[in-house]
This record gives structure tokens, sequence and C-alpha cells, in this order.
């Protein structure tokens, strides 16, 4: 009769492997599950140990200033106590009373404000990508003096915003360039819709490069013999770019977009020296903020600030949950990382197995 025992040097089936497809290990050999699992755990600490500096530099100048800004919108402003009639020598707390007069007394200059950054938001990227795009197809396209024009295209975004907020103020000027090339005399720079047009053409003209110098970068990884089967297949010029073009790119173009959502919604330093501090036309919360902090309102100031940052992270969290996909150039959606883990391992398996 045949020895049907296991013999010492093999193990039984591992548990969740093919009903008669035993896996047999010489004896003293690691379990291949229980090493992958160590190795991953080390991988994880690994990645953790790498990461650690970065999260604490940006704990350092991100978390903590928002902490402190939460904090001190909960304080009032120093001076005569109404109450006892004494100067406070410190700042009171008063809880969210900063926050219900900024939507009650204060409510009609903050949703000013709110509405300016929300339409210089939208009017200049809108502009800017269209532009900006417009860039990059012109700088990727091969002709002689190709670096000149993308030097001369990337000039605008290297200048700092305060120069050229003072070249365009003297272009604005009453006297100056755009009223000569117009022929009407348009004080740019007073109350009005001119001046918020005054601070669109120049914040367009500032950062379009910007959006066009991402954008092309995305144009560049694109290889040539895709366009030159599509010109074979008898596909037009604008049929490329809105089937080939457009759909590559799209990661980098988001990315751009996303990038100068959260720059214009911060707003702050083309209009005030531009148009000027104070101008309801082209106030927006940065400029609100700096107005309280100006006259040594600290707490009312910090309020204006959580509100942006709010508003910022709550517009910047829309965008990513929506198009985070695209962001990454991914396909896959529902995917979970442990399915997939477990998707392998499977594979792993019957791999083994068949062999």
């Amino acid at each position: 009769m045949a020895d049907t025992r296991t013999p010492p040097d093999t193990e039984a089936e591992e548990p969740g492997t093919t009903t008669g497809s035993p896996s047999v290990r010489p004896a003293g050999q690691a379990n291949p599950r229980r090493t992958r699992t160590k190795a991953t755990a080390g991988s994880g600490w690994t990645a953790a140990l790498l990461v650690s500096p970065t999260l604490l530099v940006l704990s350092i100048v991100v978390l903590y200033p928002t902490l402190m800004a939460l904090r001190e919108s909960l304080y009032g402003v120093k001076g005569l106590d109404p109450t006892t009639g004494f100067i406070r020598t410190t700042e009171p707390f008063v809880g969210l009373e900063n926050y219900s007069q900024i939507f009650g007394a204060a409510g009609d200059r903050f949703w000013n404000a709110f509405w300016n950054t929300t339409f210089f938001t939208v009017v200049t990227v809108g502009l800017e990508t269209v532009i900006g795009v417009a860039m990059a197809l012109i700088m990727h396209k091969a002709f002689r003096g190709r670096a000149l024009v993308r030097a001369g295209i990337l000039v605008p975004w290297a200048v700092p915003t305060a120069i050229s907020a003072l070249l365009w103020r003297w272009i604005f000027h009453s006297d100056g360039v755009a009223n000569a090339l117009i022929g009407h005399q348009i004080l740019w720079t007073t109350e009005g819709f001119h001046a918020k047009v005054a601070v669109i053409v120049a914040e367009v003209w500032k950062t379009a490069p910007f959006i066009g110098l991402l954008v092309l970068a995305g144009l560049q990884v694109i290889p040539n013999e895709v366009y030159e089967a599509a010109r074979i297949d008898g596909a037009g010029a604008l049929r490329r770019f809105w089937h080939i073009t457009l759909p590559l790119v799209k990661p980098a173009l988001l990315v751009a977009v996303l990038f100068r959502c959260m720059d214009a919604l911060r707003m702050f330093d083309l209009p005030y020296i531009l148009i000027g501090a104070q101008k309801n036309s082209v106030e927006t919360l940065s400029m609100l903020a700096q107005h309280e902090a100006s006259n040594v309102r600290f707490g009312p100031a910090s309020a204006y600030a959580v509100l942006l940052f709010l508003y910022v992270f709550l517009i910047a969290f829309a965008f990513v949950r929506l198009l985070g996909t695209d962001l990454v150039g991914g396909t896959e959606r529902s995917s979970s990382p442990g399915r997939t883990r477990r998707r392998r391992f499977a594979a792993l398996r019957r791999a083994e197995v068949a062999a």
C-alpha cells in the first residue's frame, strides 16, 4: 500500500488556494504572502520617512499660520471697553462676533469683494486659458526665430507683478497710450467698470504665458506619428486639435487652470497698485483683509483671511474631486488599492499553480 502521509519536508495547502492544486514548498522556506506583507510594511515606513521632511515644512508654513489665523479671528480689537470705560491692553475674546459682523453690518462690503474676486477669477482664467493654449501652439511650431518668439512670450510672466502694475498704470493714465489708441478720454484708474477692464487686461497679459508654458510642456510629449497618421486619414487642422491635441494635453491644461484659479482668488497686488485701495469696483477679499490689518484690526482681518482660505480650499477641493483622475492622467476610477492587491495576488497564485 502506498504511503499517503505528508512528507516532513513539505507543507499542507495554503488557505485560499484552489482546491486540488496544493502549493508545495520546501521546509524552512518563508511564506511568500507573509514576505510580501512585510515588504509592503517596510516600503510604507520608508515612504513615510522620505515624505516626513515635506510634511514638516508644510506644517510650519501652512498648517501653523492657518491655525493661528483661525485663533486670532476669535478675538476683538484693543481699545475702549464700552462696559467698563477703561482702555483694554489685550485683545478680548469675542468668539464668532467678527464673522457675524462680516455677514451683518459689513455684509455689503464683504459680498462686493466676494463677487469682484469671483468675477476676476472666472474672466481672467478663461481668457488666459484660450490665449495660453494659442501661445503654446505657436511656441510648439518649428520655424526660424522660434527661440526669440518663446522668449518674447515669456517675458510678461517673468516681470514682477508690482512692476507690471506700475507699467499698466502708466498705459492707462488719462494721457497714456490706451486713451491715445482708442481716441477717447477714459479715467481707467477711477471707479467703474472700466477699472475692472484695466485689471483684467493687465492680469491676462501678465499670467497667460504661465498657462502657455505648462501646455507647451504637454505638447512636447505628444509623438509626431499620431499627427502624421491623422493627416494621412484626412483629418484637418481643427479636427486634429480637437481630437488629438486637446485630449492628450488635457492633464497639463487642467493643472495650469487649477493653479491659476487658486492664484486669481488671492489677487491683491495688481489691483491695489494699478487702481488703488478702497475702490469698490476692484476691491477683492485679500484687499479687504489687508485694509483691516493696516488699521490694527487683526481680529476682523483674520476672519476675512479665514473666509478667503475656505473659499480657495472649497474651489480647489471641488476641482480636484471632479477632475482628479484627469489631473494625473489615470483611467481607473473604481479600483481600490486593496482590490488591486487582491487581484494581483490571485493572478500570481494562478501563475504558480499553472507552473
